[in-house]
């Protein structure tokens, strides 16, 4: 993969989609994500704020970082 050009939501599909400069995609199904990682409301509520307001920082987080540990960190 090359350089990251585009980290958005796809609200027709429930993914967030990374294009690369190369014609890659990595999709990610956030449905699937909410229902492995994400166990209250609170929880779900925060996986949608990222989301929404915050796609790169969601698919970083989901790639790279421990889901589950930062809900417990931000729901308490």
């Amino acid at each position: 993969m090359n350089k990251l050009i585009s980290c958005e939501f796809n609200i027709d599909t429930a993914c967030v989609e990374l294009r690369f400069t190369d014609g890659s995609m990595i999709s990610i199904d956030c449905t699937a994500v909410e229902e492995e990682v994400a166990h209250t409301i609170r929880q779900r509520s925060e996986l949608d704020w990222l989301v929404y307001n915050d796609p790169i920082g969601y698919a970083d987080l989901i790639l790279n970082g421990d889901p589950e540990q930062y809900l417990k960190a931000v729901t308490g």
